[in-house]
This record gives C-alpha cells, structure tokens and sequence, in this order.
C-alpha cells in the first residue's frame, strides 16, 4: 500500500485525535536504571553471504549474525596481544584527546539565540533529561488511542530507558549495537545528543572510548563519492592517526547520525551495494547504508536520531532497539528545569543580588503553582522546546533593562522556530522540496487566521478538516500531510485542557496562534480563489509570452495577418495589469493591520505584555467556575506580530526558514500604513492601548515610520500603565527616534523606581509636564530628579509628585536642583512626607530660583514654623504668586498670620483653609476636588477631622459676616463638605 493510500485511509472522523504519540504517556521520572522490555518483535536474520567481485573489497574473517539489530556472539577469533596493545595505545593517545577537547568547545557552544535572549548558559550548568521510552516497531506503525492530555498525565511509567542505557543488553541478553532514537519536532533530539557527546568529552560515557558525530543534513549535501576515512578526517583531523587502525585494534567507537529524514536511504543491495572497506569511496548515503548493515565496521555501535516518519526507512532487522524521546512528560520534570534556568545567577542582570534572587524565586514559585493547576501551559511544556521559550519570554518580560534593536518579541518567537525547524524540508523525498516552515504557514497559518478572525481560540475535527484537508489533490501532497500529523502537529496544536473541551484542539502557546495568523497574511496567502486563479494565469501568460513572440513574428513575415501582433501585444498587457492590482494587496494588509491593532473593544484590556505575563504565570485568585460565561478571546498581538515579522532582520530569519518576503513587499505595505495606521494613531488612544501602540512601533523596527509616528504624539498619558523595566526601555527607545518637545508625559501610578527613572531619563528631558504622582518615589528617586531638573537641556515646567514618600532627604536633593533650574514653574509635592525639615530645605533654595509660580506642599504635617518659613521666602520671589498649604498641621495663629496676606502687598497667595477672612476663597472647589481625587490613597481618619476642622472654620466664618451673598456662598460651601464627610462616613467615598 503506498503512503498516499495509508494516509488517505486515515484522513476520516476522528483521524487528528488519533495521531501518533510525540508525547509519552507517561509520568516518568530522570531514571538511569533500564527497565525490562519485551523483544522489538519477530527478529529477522540476515547471512551477509554474498561474494563480491570487486577487487577491492573482501569478506570479513568471521560471519556476522544479526538480529533485530543486536549483535550475537560468532565465530570471528579473539583479538590478539597486538591488537589489545594497539587499542591501548589508540585509547590514550594525545589524537583522541585533542578531540574530545574540540567536540566539547564545538558541541559546549550555544546557538546565537541563547545568548541574545538571556544569559548563556552551558549544557553541564543547565539541563534536564527528558523521558526516554523504549518502543519497538510494531508499536510505531500501530495506531494510537485517542489520548488527552489529562489522560497523557494519569498513565503509569512503563518502559522508561536512561540516555546512558541505551545500547545495554536487550530482554533477551543480546548487545544492542544499533539504537534509533526518534520524536517530534521540539522534544530535545538533538540537545540531548550535545548533552551525550559532552558527557563522553568529560569522561561521563565510559562505554566508548570514541565518539564521531556526523550531521545527516551536511551528508545530505554531499554528492561527491568519498570513503569513510576521508569523511572522518575532513571532518576532524585530529583523528588522521586514528582512522587507519578503526577497524584493527576493536576500538569500542560510537557513531552518532543526527537528523537521519534528511538522508534518503536505500536498503536494496540493487540501490546501494555493499562495502565493507573504509578507503573506498562511495556516496555517503551508501557509508550509512552499510555502517547500519555492520558490513562496515560491524564493532562499532551506532546512535541515529530522527523524526517519526523516517523510521521507517530502516529496516527493523538493522535496529537492535528503538526509543523514543517523550520531553517533560513529567511536571516534576517541567518544574526542574524552570528552576534550574531561572535560577541562574546572571539571569537578571545587574540589579541588586537580594532583588533579584527574591525576583527569581518569586517568578519559579507563580510558575509551579501555574503548572500545578495543569493548565494548557503544562500541556505544552511537554516539549522542552517550549520550556525554552517560556523562560526566554520571562527573562525579556521580567529582566529587560535596556531594549537593543535585535530584541523583540515578534524575534524570540521567529528564532524559536529557527531553533526547531532551522529551513528543514517537510519531506526529503519529496520532489518539491518545501520547507516545514512554508507548509506551516499555508496550512496551520490558515487556521490560526480563521481563529482569529472569528475569536476562537478551540478546534474541532471539522476545523482541522477543513484547514489540512481540502486541497489534497494529489499523492504527494497527501504524503506531505502524513509526514506533518506525524512530525510536527504536536508542536504546534495539542488537545484542550479545559472540562468539556478534551476533543477540541488549541495552540500549544497561545501567541503562536496570532503570530502564525500574522505570517499567514503577512507572507501574501490570504487570497481569493479570483486572485490565486489571476496569479498562476499571469505566470503561465509570463512564462510562454516570448515563445509566443517569437513564433508570431515569423508568422507575420509569411502571412498578412496583421491582427496577429495586436493580439498578441494585448494579451501580454494582462501580467502587466495583474500585477498592478496585486499592490492592491499591500493596502489589504496595512488595513488589516490598522483595524486590528485599534479595536475599541479591546481598547480597555491590559496592554499585551501583561496578557502575555498572565498567560505564563497565571492569574491569582479564585478558579473560575465552570458554568461562568468565559471572557471573550483577545487576540491584540496578531497585529503587533504583522508589525515585527516585517522587520529586516525577521524577514532574514525567515528567509532562512523558506518563507520570502521581499523587500519591495516590506516598503510597500509600510508606505500603505502611513495612511492607516498613523492616522488612528493621533486620536486619543486609552492608556493600555497607547502602550500597545508603542510596543507595535518597537516590534516594526522601522525607525523613519515610527518617527513620523512619535511626532504625532504631542501628549502621551500612560496612566496606571505598570511600567515594568521593559516598557520603560521600549517607552525610551521608541520615543528616541525623534527630538521633538512632548507637551505632556503622565505616569502617574506606573510603579516606577530610581531604574526606571534613569531609563527615561532621555524622555523625560523632552516632556514640559511631568506627572509622577503614586509612584512609591523615594529619595533614590529625587536624586535622579535632581539631575533631570539640572541638565542643561530640560524643559520640564510643570513636575507632580504627589503621594510619593519623597521624605526629609528627597526634599533636599529637590530643593538643590530648584536653585539651579531654569524651567519649572509647578511644581507638586503634595503628601510627600516632607516635615518640617523637608520644608525648611525648600524654603532655604527657593530663593535662588527665579522661575517657579505654584509650589504645592499640602497634607505634609507643616506646623507653623515652617509654614511661614515658605511663605516669607516666596513674598520675596519674584515669579512665585501661589503656595498651597492645606491640610497641614496649621493652628489658628498661623491661620490668621496666613490669612493676612494680600497678593497685591505681599505678592503671594497662600490656600490653606475654604475661607479667605470673612469671604469664601476663590480655591475651595480647587481644594475639595484635590481631596476627592486623592482620598483613596490618603488616611481616611485623617482626612476626616481635616473636613471636620474645615466645616468649622467656615461655619465660624459665616457667622462673622452679615452679607447675605456670602451667607449664601458659605453654605453652598459648608454643604459640600457635610456631602463629603457623610459619603466618607458611609464608606462610599
């Protein structure tokens, strides 16, 4: 039966849930003990008996007997006492040493990956093994249950094998001599041969006393005959003294094949002969062929690594045992790791140890207590690949300082799928020889997008069916789908977690999804059938118009048919004319991308880091019940993802990965955007939305576009926006492509610190009003204030720090940088804790600044001393007219003395009570609105017998006057208050 038949036999109800296991059911553990198993089925005996012709090549001295791929005992004699001398010699020699040292500096080297996002860590320093289960062939070619992923968790541990046992004896006493070790796409193939090969660099694998590795992939691009001495020493010529004796001194040698789908093997004596001389050449194919016959170097042991659907092209009696790589089947396993790697010391950066070690912790408990839950989370850290990519994301989310151009959530996610995938083909024997990457897009991208758009986040079988199945016209395509449910679906779907949804399949990681929708239309795929129809006919109309031309221009020199280059000429105008409307396209995109990028229902969702944050660590609190009503699926990073993926350097990348996207392309969807994006851009963007906005901008990475885009943003409120290291990093970044002035910068509530500050510092230079207020602002802070106010190039005029503990020493870094700044003229430090010394410091600077009008120093526990301190300090400034000294611990002399001033004698105005002598004061609504807007945060009691004393000074004062306008003022007034004083009471203020 061909593979088109099989696969098209499987392609009924039900046929995605019934996929092979890439993912053990099992809850294993990190044994290294083997456990008993069963024969890999009926063994199959094979007599290399045939004699060969060829000079060159001779039958070995004994007959070797194989079956199942283990080697029995024959009838070859012993090695003799030269033999064991040479073996001696070889095993110590200095060749061998050297190239221990060269496989540990090469195999010991983290991908670029590692090292851009996050400290580089060595695979001794951080790995976990994943679960190793022992299988046979039968169970690979038998169809699987139709398992969950709770179900995948409830199995009992069976079979599991250590990496280190591997080629120990099977059931049946034999020694294993070739191992098959095969997974999915993700599940740690080729880390956990890196860890083997270290661990035998570092004396950590006895069992050989020579390890040669070979990557299938390079073999695969050789065509040239070469023998296998030739090979081994092009590769590491370390070895050249080594070779000649391989075969001699019964060197215990282990060859390890990485990647075997990429070979295309042939087991047929007619496809590939046999060899058995390692100095003859023959095409490296052929050396693979016969290294797994044991016609060539039948001592040696051999390790191959694989995909699930190239198993099959080794034939079972060349296999002595076969297993199969599960990943973090286990959440023990799955907690290990995320311990072990964001633990590490250099993960967050230079802060301070105790910060960051009780940071580190804190991100390792929410992260265990997420896993526990099993959510869709523990699902998909089945695959250490996503382990990867969960704590890559934590380290970008959590431990950011500064953003350099190449760092963007939109580059973790495409050098994740450069990591797994690095432009493998789905299938090598396959004629057109598409990427994995390019089938991903066209087939799950379509999915993702259909998602998407109708806010669905859960698959049926129809979906898949739908998505997978409808263009299967052909054998080949029909293959290339039975490789892809094989290989790669786990990795990028797995079954839903949530009660009632167990049939249902989502992604693996929810932002795959939107940024697998975003290359979808990114790439160009979302066509209509008239414009998929108008593109092949373009290109056909393309390919054949010189032929064309040609044959009519002999015609019409013969003929006098004229009508015939007119014809002709008209049809060539159509490829011409199609591709004018296919920039139609362009303008699609930058649509799509404007409409989903400001939805108004989206508009008061957390901004998309914090989404992320959740979705990785959970949200605290109680389960939701499952009869609530879900929310409704967000879906504000598919947008974003359109943004990044255009960026140079991740077309790069996925210009590796087989899926082109042009440079002309990339220019004319962001000349399109300038006409959308921009222009919703300048209206009044939600603060969560404006971060959203500005992580787009940073994503796109197309500093001309974002600068005309930053200039449009004259005010920029991110209020209550939780500006964590890397939103301020993008803030500073994205803001740095242009010089203008910002009229406003609000961040009040933003949990911001002395870092965050120093990592604004260039922003908020540019910014006239600054608004800081309930930010927690210490001193560390002030000093970093204190230096902004100085700088030569600051324009800030208006600064607000109410409800920041600024305290006695923060008011005196503020009150140095007031004598030297020549821009402020509000400033704000309402509830700041000052004191008296604290107002002492300001009244002791202020009068060598000659610029400020407002000075707020309300609610900061005054007494009258250093009220009338400020106040004779600012009757001799030139420009301050205005000292706000409510709620402070003022007594009625004080009231008085402050009462008495007059702005046209003493040039100040002080507000401190509701009451200016026997009349209202002008401020009194100014007053009550500050104390409403700030009562949330302010000590409720406090405030109480502040109103308290304020309805009795307006009550007193009313009694002093006869004037029935300012009776009527008085009480309007004074029922205000009462209004305030009983909602505070009630708890409803």
């Amino acid at each position: 039966m061909s593979r088109a038949m099989q696969c098209q036999s499987c392609l009924r109800w039900g046929s995605w849930a019934q996929l092979p296991r890439s993912l053990a059911g099992s809850r294993g553990t990190r044994s290294v003990s083997v456990c008993a198993a069963a024969v890999p089925g009926p063994a199959g005996r094979c007599f290399l008996r045939r004699t060969l012709r060829t000079s060159s090549i001779s039958l070995p001295r004994g007959c070797v007997h194989y079956q199942g791929g283990s080697q029995e005992n024959s009838a070859q004699p012993g090695p003799s006492r030269r033999g064991q001398s040479q073996l001696r010699n070889v095993a110590s020699s200095s060749a061998i040493k050297k190239h221990q040292k060269s496989l540990s500096a090469w195999f010991s080297h983290q991908p670029n990956e590692e090292r851009q996002f996050g400290p580089s860590f060595s695979l001794d320093a951080v790995h976990v093994d994943p679960v190793i289960r022992e299988s046979s062939l039968e169970e690979i070619l038998k169809p699987s249950p139709d398992l969950t992923i709770q179900n995948q968790l409830q199995q009992p541990c069976r079979k599991v094998i250590g990496l280190h046992n591997l080629f120990d004896v099977d059931a049946c006493g034999r020694q294993v001599k070739n191992v098959v070790l095969y997974g999915a796409v993700g599940t740690g193939k080729s880390t956990l041969i890196k860890k083997m090969v270290v661990d035998w660099c570092h004396g950590r694998l006895p069992r050989f006393e020579l390890v040669i590795p070979f990557s299938c992939e390079d073999l695969s691009h050789s065509h040239a005959h070469v023998s296998l001495r030739h090979l081994i020493t092009k590769k590491y010529q370390h070895l050249r003294d080594v070779v000649p004796v391989l075969e001699a001194s019964n060197l215990k040698v282990l060859f390890i094949l990485n990647g075997l789908e990429r070979l295309n093997l042939d087991f047929r004596l007619a496809g590939t002969e046999l060899c058995c001389d390692p100095n003859e050449p023959v095409p490296p194919s052929a050396i693979v062929v016969n290294l797994l016959r044991k016609y060539l170097l039948p001592e040696a042991s051999i390790i191959v690594t694989t995909r699930p659907s190239a198993v099959r092209r080794i034939p079972g009696k060349y296999v002595g045992r076969y297993a199969e790589i599960c990943g973090f089947s286990d959440t023990n396993l799955q907690k290990l790791y995320f311990q072990m790697r964001l633990s590490q010391p250099g993960c967050s950066g230079e802060e301070s140890q105790d910060r960051s070690s009780a940071e580190q912790e804190n991100l390792v408990e929410m992260l265990s207590r997420n896993l526990e839950r099993h959510n869709q989370i523990t699902a998909a850290c089945f695959l250490p690949s996503y382990c990867w990519l969960v704590c890559t994301t934590l380290h970008f989310l959590y431990f950011t300082r500064t953003v350099p151009p190449s760092q963007t959530l939109t580059g973790i996610y495409t050098s994740f799928l450069r990591l797994n995938f690095s432009g493998e083909v789905l299938d090598s024997t396959d004629p057109t020889h598409i990427s994995m990457m390019k089938y991903v897009a066209k087939t799950v991208g379509k999915l993702a997008y259909e998602g998407v758009m109708s806010r669905k986040i859960c698959f049926s079988e129809e979906d898949l069916q739908r998505c997978f199945e409808v263009e299967m016209k052909t054998e080949s395509e029909l293959n290339l789908l039975e490789v892809f449910r094989s290989d790669v679906f786990r990795f990028f779907l797995s079954p839903c977690v949530q009660p009632g949804k167990e049939h249902t399949f989502v992604f693996t990681i929810p932002a795959m999804q939107e940024y697998l929708a975003a290359l979808y239309v990114v790439l160009g795929e979302k066509k209509t059938l008239a414009q998929r129809v108008g593109k092949e006919l373009s290109e056909v109309i393309g390919k054949v118009s010189e032929d064309v031309a040609v044959v009519v221009n002999i015609i019409s020199k013969v003929l006098p048919l004229r009508f015939l280059p007119v014809l002709f000429n008209l049809l060539k105008i159509f490829p011409r004319y199609f591709s004018r409307l296919s920039s139609k396209d362009k303008d699609a995109i930058a649509h799509t991308m404007a409409e989903e990028l400001f939805k108004e229902e989206d508009y008061y969702n957390d901004d998309v880091l914090d989404q992320i944050n959740s979705s990785i660590l959970g949200v605290e609190g109680p389960m939701r019940h499952p009869d609530e009503a879900p929310d409704d699926e967000v879906f504000e990073l598919f947008p974003i993802f359109m943004g990044g993926i255009l960026s140079r350097r991740n077309r790069a990348i996925l210009e590796q990965l087989g899926c082109s996207i042009k440079n002309l392309a990339a220019f004319e969807i962001a000349k399109a955007m300038k006409k959308t994006v921009i222009r919703k851009g300048r209206k009044g963007l939600p603060p969560s939305e404006l971060m959203d906005y500005l992580f787009f901008l940073h994503e796109f990475q197309n500093e001309r576009f974002t600068a005309e885009a930053v200039r449009s943003l004259r005010a920029v409120n991110l209020c209550s926006v939780k500006m964590t290291p890397l939103k301020c990093s993008v803030l500073a970044s994205v803001m740095s492509t242009t010089c203008h002035e910002v009229q406003e910068l609000n961040l009040t509530s933003c949990n911001l610190d002395s870092g965050s500050l120093r990592t604004l510092f260039p922003v908020l230079l540019r910014c006239k009003a600054l608004h800081l207020q309930l930010n927690s602002l210490g001193s560390d802070a002030c000093k970093e204030i204190h230096d902004l106010l100085l700088h030569d190039k600051c324009v800030v005029s208006s600064l607000r720090l109410a409800n920041n503990p600024v305290g006695e020493q923060g008011a005196r870094y503020l009150a140095e940088a007031l004598a030297g700044n020549r821009s402020l003229t509000q400033l704000s430090l309402l509830h700041t804790a000052l004191g008296d010394p604290g107002a002492e410091a300001i009244a002791q600077h202020l009068a060598e600044n000659q610029h400020l009008q407002e000075l707020n120093l309300g609610y900061n526990s005054l007494t009258d001393t250093a009220a009338l301190r400020v106040v004779e300090v600012a009757k001799r400034h030139e420009t301050l007219d205005k000292v706000h000294l409510y709620f402070n611990d003022i007594s009625e002399d004080g009231k008085r003395a402050l009462d008495s001033l007059r702005m046209d004698r003493d040039g100040v105005r002080a507000l401190v009570f509701l009451t200016a002598g026997t009349d209202v004061s002008d401020y009194w609504s100014h007053i009550l609105n500050v104390v409403q807007r700030n009562l949330p945060f302010w000590d409720r009691e406090r405030v109480r017998q502040h109103l308290a004393l304020l309805l009795q000074d307006l009550e007193s004062s009313r009694s002093q006057t006869a004037n029935p306008w300012r009776k009527a003022k008085f009480l309007r007034v004074e029922s205000e208050v009462k209004k305030m004083l009983g909602k505070l009471q009630d708890g409803t203020l």
